[in-house]
């Protein structure tokens, strides 16, 4: 067996893969010490245990299907980090240095024979991380009942795969906002530095697995700092997850103050098009939480053009935007 003669819908198992591949046999992620790939097993019921549901979304978007994978940790939040966090650190550092591939491994049954206890592979295919949003932020509850901050990556196809109604992510059946940590609002969590060598090489081009632009950065901070802000004033401070009737999309809000019923937007930059997106995405959001009709709020890093507070305020969104003094408000009526 040769690694090209691996073709998605094969059935093999992690001791094979191990023997083709390099690696170990026991975590759901992989990295391998002799050959630039990166295996990863999803395992359906083991998911479910600790409060997710890996897979296909049934939704595809102009660049194709997405494969939705949580990463490593079975109890409090993962990580990026130190050792917990080595595994989910390399899938998110796959493309640095270029050339490493991320393959997928459905759990299917028991090997066949007598008194196996090994659980049978089916290879899904090669995938990268999606380059504009490679991961998402999200609350599960594991299975001893303790809510935590999991991280899912946004795997896309970069070769062959077999995409099979069975490795579909549910869908589901009623609309549901639920609140969730306040940390889930993050779109992005800390991330060790690659080293000096790894961003020469890939200087050239944005990583395909970093989300690095500067608004990004300042969304971040300009989060942290406000929802310590609040926090610091006894405010009740939480997010909201939502799933969609008949999709199997998770969406997800920025902050939200229940103890003045307030649902933010929190952009990076004051431009046009970054407020513009904060209109959209709470005008889409807000319909969905209850209590009903809670007051809009855009938070900016900086006070936009007088024409953007005006669209602002014409869809009945406040502003709030950070200066030299703190935080300034600007009422819709």
């Amino acid at each position: 067996m040769d690694i090209a003669s691996i073709r998605p819908g094969r059935l093999t198992t992690r001791e094979e893969m191990k023997i083709l591949f390099g690696g170990g046999t026991q975590a759901g992620i992989i990295s391998s010490t002799t050959t630039p790939n990166i295996l990863i097993y999803v395992d359906h019921d083991s998911g479910k245990k600790y409060g997710y549901e890996d897979g296909w979304l049934d939704e595809e978007d102009e660049l194709g299907p997405v494969f939705e994978y949580t990463g490593h940790g079975k109890s409090g939040d993962q990580t990026f980090l130190g050792t917990r966090g080595s595994g989910n650190k390399a899938v998110l550092y796959h493309a640095d240095p270029p050339g490493r591939t991320l393959r997928v491994f459905m759990a299917t049954g028991k090997v066949p024979g007598e008194g196996s206890s090994a659980k049978q592979q089916r290879y899904v295919g090669e995938f990268a991380l999606d380059r504009e949003h490679p991961y998402t932020v999200r609350e599960a509850t594991d299975n001893r009942g303790v809510k935590r901050c999991i991280i899912v990556f946004r795997l896309r196809p970069s070769g062959d795969y077999e995409r099979l109604p069975q490795d579909v992510i549910s869908r589901a059946e009623n609309t549901e906002a639920r609140p969730v940590l306040a940390r889930v609002a993050a779109t992005r969590l800390d991330e060790p530095k690659l080293t000096q060598p790894k961003q020469k090489r890939a200087s050239e081009s944005r990583r395909a697995a970093q989300p690095s632009l500067i608004a990004d950065l300042r969304q971040a901070v300009l989060r942290e700092d406000y929802l310590n802000e609040l926090i610091g004033q006894g405010h009740d401070i939480f997010a909201f997850q939502i799933r969609i009737a008949e999709t199997s999309k998770i969406l997800k809000t920025d902050l939200y103050d229940a103890s003045t019923h307030e649902l933010y937007a929190i952009r990076g930059d004051n431009s046009r098009e970054e407020v513009r997106a904060a209109v959209g995405q709470l005008k889409d959001l807000v319909r969905h939480i209850k209590p009903a009709k809670p007051k809009m709020i855009t938070l900016l890093p900086k006070r936009p053009q007088d024409d953007l507070i005006s669209l602002l305020h014409t869809e009945g969104i406040d502003l709030i935007y950070q200066d030299s003094t703190g935080y300034t408000r600007c009422p819709s009526n």
